[in-house]
């Protein structure tokens, strides 16, 4: 990673790995865009236990997210598997903790977007989609979904909205993405990145 090179925070929250799919994807349309990078970043799972027992670095996979990760980023894709219609607790406990970056104004006028998994067809993706599109707009982030002119939103017999991308992972979460779920997060990782540079510029430009 580049020390001076924007960066897009991807960050996700996943317990079967089709969510870290869809990220990977996402942070390669990012990375298909000169000058911009992606940061791959996860959270921990959350318990009923009152006590910090997780380790600080997870065994394998991305690092878990900081708030600095949040607070330097250029742009945001967030993802998470679907929770009866809404994200999983441990993106949402995450998120819950940014009223730092709030109360400061750190994330305004930078562009997020975010993407789900879900079991099943019908399983509740774009209302877990507009659950993390909440936050992203209290945080006065430019919310940016996939456009139809993507055609394949149009031709998906599986994941792809237009509030993000999708997928359906199957009953046995075992459903790997297919060639329309690929293209629509790679091409939201691109659209991402190409939006967060723009307006990185025009806010350095306005300081």
């Amino acid at each position: 990673m580049t020390a001076n090179l924007p960066y897009v925070l991807v960050l996700f929250y996943s317990r079967h790995g089709a969510t870290r799919a869809m990220a990977e994807r996402l942070a390669a349309g990012v990375e298909s865009c000169p000058g911009i990078e992606a940061r791959l970043r996860t959270v921990p799972p959350v318990s009923a236990t009152c006590e910090a027992v997780d380790p600080e670095i997870p065994d394998a996979g991305a690092v878990y997210a900081s708030l600095d990760d949040l607070r330097h980023c250029a742009g945001l894709a967030i993802g998470s598997p679907t929770r009866f219609g809404n994200m999983a607790a441990p993106l949402k406990y995450f998120i819950d903790g940014t009223s730092e970056l709030w109360l400061g104004g750190a994330l305004i006028d930078k562009p997020a977007t975010a993407f789900t998994s879900t079991s099943s067809l019908h399983g509740g993706q774009e209302t877990t989609l507009v659950s993390m599109l909440l936050p992203l707009l209290h945080h006065g982030m430019v919310y940016a979904g996939l456009p139809y002119s993507e055609i394949e939103l149009m031709e998906t017999a599986a994941g792809g909205t237009p509030y993000g991308a999708s997928h359906v992972a199957g009953k046995r979460s075992d459903r790997p993405l297919d060639e329309h779920e690929r293209h629509l997060a790679f091409a939201q990782g691109k659209r991402l990145a190409r939006l967060a540079l723009a307006l990185d510029a025009a806010r350095r430009e306005a300081s």
